[in-house]
């Protein structure tokens, strides 16, 4: 609810309204007194002209010398102030007695104003209050022969003068009118688009708004990400999502982002992994919305790369835990059945068939544990074993599997990297009749059958992992989009593991290669870190 406050744009509005109110206010007083002054220059120019002309006029000086000086000079100047717009025009005596006069009650009279200027033979012009009141008026001498003989003034009264300028005012108030109008109309459009984007806010909310803002991004524990419609630029990167990302400082553009996240729908997203170089994020996406229309997407990330790498051991753990449980349950009905071969009296039929399938497990295990060094990567073999035994089918670990030490790989990493590749091999033979899936785990150069001598120190202490199966495997170009979070051959999968492959050969700076002759494989070779 809104309490009384003006917004940021109307106090902006507000503001800048008063302002261009004064503004106008300010140029049309200035334009009045422009006018006034414009006018009073040309008043000035005009009355020195009109009296300079008069006395310079032959009849001017001839009807001097008459007796009756007015009766020749009153209706000419009468007609030439007519003509010109003054208001007077006085020929007088050096004496100062007027012979001409608007008001012919005051011919015979003598001037009221300055005249010695003119006596002594200069034309100049003064603002003084007459017998019509303030008037600019010029006075100029009339000459003959060298000598001033009379004079000539002409005027206009201010008053004229203020009625031409009130001619005027209509049209600067008119256009100060105008002025005002234009400049408040955009003001106004400045001020709703101010609204729009401000959303209405008054000024102390917006400040609120930022500092909470400012505090939430830096306390929350999750990266987020702003995108705006465009959704190139981002408007907001919290220092989290810079970490997890290892975004640079300053602008962040979809391009910085990694590629699998650089590819996301613009829409809502729930709980999609990806993979980084050295992390497993959660990403969520949801559409910000304002009165009803988009703005933006706000992206969060959480950081789930030690969850991951626990629950990939768990379910190693529970694959393992699965088959044994399975086996329990075909041991009990081994020994129903070799139960009943005792109580037929078919005693040696018996003894072999309770010890054929014991002995070929038994030698599998006391092999693996024998040759695999690492107890997680045996019993991920173990379990894979029975899994695949589950699905119809065999899966094989060939007799070059051995190694002592699964360096530079922790136990978390051995697992993520034997497991899911076999997890993929499996599905891929799980289309092909009679699917096979052969395993081989061992140090680059130990097999009996390779050539040791072509085998240079750094390979020979690489750790090999070969995951072959009867499945069409991949090309090139698929195998290489499989790196990327998101992409799998199955409908149903997420598409994490082989990409979670990809971020831990890299990280190790080993390679992965796949194989499609003579059969489908994938080859990992990963070097020690005393032999890089």
């Amino acid at each position: 609810m809104r309490r009384g406050r003006l917004s940021l744009a109307g106090q902006a509005f507000a503001l800048q309204l008063i302002v261009l109110t004064l503004m106008v206010a300010v140029g049309a007083v200035l334009a009045v007194l422009d006018a006034r002054h414009h006018s009073d220059v040309t008043t000035t120019r005009e009355v020195r002209d009109v009296a300079v002309s008069v006395a310079e006029a032959r009849s001017t000086l001839s009807a001097v010398y008459t007796t009756d000086p007015t009766a020749l000079l009153q209706p000419v100047t009468e007609r030439i102030r007519n003509a010109t717009g003054m208001d007077f025009i006085v020929v007088m005596a050096p004496d100062r007695t007027r012979y001409t006069h608007t008001n012919t009650a005051m011919i015979g009279q003598p001037f009221s104003g300055n005249i010695d200027r003119a006596l002594a033979g200069e034309t100049f012009t003064e603002t003084f209050t007459g017998t019509l009141g303030p008037s600019i008026r010029a006075v100029t001498p009339v000459y003959d022969g060298g000598r001033v003989v009379a004079l000539v003034s002409a005027g206009v009264t201010r008053a004229k003068i203020g009625d031409q300028v009130a001619t005027q005012l209509p049209l600067i108030l008119g256009v100060a009118a105008a002025g005002l109008m234009v400049s408040g109309s955009g003001s106004f459009l400045l001020s709703r688009r101010l609204r729009r984007q401000t959303h209405g806010l008054a000024p102390d909310e917006l400040r609120a708004m930022y500092e909470q803002h400012d505090a939430v991004l830096h306390s929350i524990h999750e990266g987020l990400v702003v995108f705006g419609m465009a959704g190139e630029r981002a408007e907001v990167v919290n220092d989290e999502a810079r970490r997890l990302l290892e975004l640079p400082d300053g602008e962040v553009r979809r391009g910085d982002l990694p590629t699998s996240m650089q590819q996301m729908s613009w829409g809502v997203v729930r709980d999609e992994m990806h993979v980084t170089g050295d992390r497993i994020l959660l990403i969520n996406q949801d559409i910000v919305t304002w009165e009803g229309r988009p703005i933006g997407t706000v992206m969060t990330i959480r950081d789930h790369t030690e969850l991951r790498a626990v629950m990939g051991e768990l379910d190693s753990v529970r694959s393992f835990a699965e088959s044994l449980h399975a086996q329990a349950h075909e041991s009990a009905n081994r020994l129903h059945t070799v139960i009943t071969m005792v109580e037929l009296g078919r005693h040696q039929e018996a003894v072999e068939f309770a010890t054929s399938e014991l002995q070929l497990s038994q030698a599998l295990i006391d092999r693996l544990l024998g040759a695999v060094g690492s107890p997680a990567l045996a019993a991920l073999l173990l379990g894979k074993v029975n899994q695949a035994a589950e699905r119809s089918i065999e899966l094989t670990i060939t007799e070059e599997t051995a190694l002592d030490s699964i360096e530079p790989l922790t136990p978390q990493e051995t697992v993520t990297l034997v497991g899911n590749l076999i997890d993929n091999a499996i599905d891929a033979a799980a289309d092909s009749p009679s699917g096979w899936v052969e395993v081989t785990v061992r140090h680059q150069g130990e097999s009996a059958g390779e050539n040791a001598e072509a085998v240079s120190p750094e390979q020979h202490s690489a750790l090999y992992v070969r995951v072959a199966d009867s499945g069409p495997g991949m090309s090139e170009e698929t195998f290489a989009r499989a790196s990327q979070r998101g992409y799998s051959t199955k409908a149903d999968h997420h598409g994490l593991g082989l990409a979670l492959v990809h971020r831990l050969v890299a990280r190790h700076g080993g390679t992965i290669r796949t194989e499609l002759d003579p059969e489908s494989a994938v080859t990992v070779t990963i070097p020690r870190k005393d032999a890089q």
